[in-house]
């Protein structure tokens, strides 16, 4: 039984150890542009069943509740928490942020797509509508050389000046990715996320039809981490550890007791 409590407890600070690097993970992309947070979700593993509830207590009674024994915890997974971060203001004509739900679609290297709320974007020396990194977003859009007064409309319409014209030219349309179930996207690093079989195909369409977020230009969304509340579950994991570990060092000083007086 001594043993039994040790494993029980070891569970519990593994669970705990991990729910720690979620939060860890957390505070350090408090900063980063469109992280959205993550959250440690916790299971019970299995249970043994010493008595059935309802089995015979005797010929003439039934036991009422039964005797079931757990045997620990586990993390079951994390949650990614898509609640809009804040927006900051930058006056960059091709910083964009998503005003409500979807994503950017991103060509990666080796021909992947790659989705992100972070809208950071630039013009590379071909003239292509790029992320920092250099990956296209799609569809393409090309901003001549020498472009000027560049608007990206809350539907995504992109127009500028270009140079001998005097109208302002429409360059192209930023669409947005929607999901089913976009809590199924694999997180990929870097602000990317992936298409799983969980949260089925993209689909792109216009910003601000059929529940896609509308773009807002010249800001970049913040990220959604409350360092208050990420302080708070992080002293609970903490007292949560210590706890665990309190009670593998009680259950080996009742082990030493029965080893030493029985």
């Amino acid at each position: 039984m001594g043993s039994a409590a040790m494993q029980i407890a070891r569970t519990g600070i593994d669970a705990q150890d991990m729910r720690m690097r979620v939060i860890s993970n957390n505070l350090a992309n408090v900063n980063t542009t469109a992280y959205k947070k993550d959250r440690a979700a916790f299971e019970t593993l299995a249970y043994q069943t010493v008595t059935a509830p309802g089995a015979a207590s005797s010929s003439e009674s039934k036991y009422a509740t039964g005797l079931n024994l757990g045997t620990g915890v586990k993390i079951q997974g994390t949650a990614r928490i898509d609640t809009q971060g804040s927006f900051q203001q930058t006056n960059n004509s091709l910083d964009m942020a998503l005003d409500g739900d979807g994503y950017f679609q991103v060509q990666l290297p080796g021909g992947t797509l790659g989705y992100t709320r972070a809208g950071n974007f630039s013009r590379s020396p071909e003239g292509l509508l790029v992320t920092s990194e250099g990956y296209q977003v799609q569809p393409g859009i090309t901003v001549p050389e020498g472009a000027t007064a560049i608007t990206v409309g809350t539907d995504g319409t992109v127009s500028a000046t270009v140079p001998g014209q005097s109208a302002s030219t429409q360059l192209g349309q930023i669409q947005v990715a929607s999901f089913p179930n976009a809590a199924g996207l694999l997180s990929k690093g870097d602000n990317y996320l992936a298409e799983t079989s969980a949260s089925g195909a993209a689909n792109l369409g216009i910003a601000g039809q059929d529940g896609r977020g509308n773009i807002r230009q010249g800001q970049l969304e913040g990220s959604n981490v409350n360092v208050v509340e990420e302080l708070v579950d992080m002293i609970e994991t903490q007292r949560a550890y210590e706890v665990n570990s309190k009670m593998i060092t009680a259950t080996d000083e009742m082990l030493k007791y029965v080893n030493q007086n029985l």
